[in-house]
């Protein structure tokens, strides 16, 4: 039986990740409350716009040009992704770098997945330009995944070095 201890960290991952999704989806829904047309958008500055756009592919509109399979793919997929990362967050739920990458992930992820459940793709608004050059629109929930994957990538490249025995020398 988990400590006492072990759940109460669990419940605070499990808590952020609530949190992330939760953003993402408010963000979402004051974007469709307010850019109510596709192409859409709203100047902030004179390199980011809000912008409406819907993204039924993955990232990068990777397979959007489908007949609508890669909805579910793609739900399927990131729902099974998220139980091997919460797996990993039990697993580490004591640690702070990885459980907060892998909840950063999730979170996205099941921000997405309500998306792609409600709307049948995904709903992207922030838009960075500069000049003729842009990059595609994306939303909350991809920046919470990419800062989640950036951490992670910092943990294993930065992280705690793993011990490793010194052979013994004759005195």
């Amino acid at each position: 039986m988990p400590e006492r201890s072990d759940l109460r960290a669990m419940a605070w991952w499990l808590a952020f990740i609530v949190v992330v999704a939760a953003l993402d989806q408010f963000t979402k829904d004051w974007v469709l409350a307010h850019l109510m047309h596709v192409g859409t958008s709203i100047e902030v500055t004179g390199f980011f716009d809000l912008v409406l756009a819907f993204n039924p592919g993955a990232a990068f509109s990777f397979l959007a040009g489908q007949s609508g399979w890669q909805r579910w793919f793609f739900a399927a997929l990131a729902m099974v992704v998220c139980a091997w990362l919460l797996v990993l967050i039990w697993q580490q739920r004591h640690e702070r770098l990885a459980p907060a990458a892998f909840s950063l992930i999730v979170g996205g992820a099941i921000g997405n997945v309500i998306d792609r459940i409600v709307h049948g793709k995904v709903v992207d608004f922030l838009s960075f330009h500069a000049g003729p050059y842009s990059w595609p629109a994306f939303n909350l929930a991809d920046s919470a995944i990419t800062l989640g994957v950036v951490l992670m990538l910092l943990g294993q490249f930065f992280g705690k070095a793993k011990a490793t025995p010194s052979p013994e020398r004759p005195s």
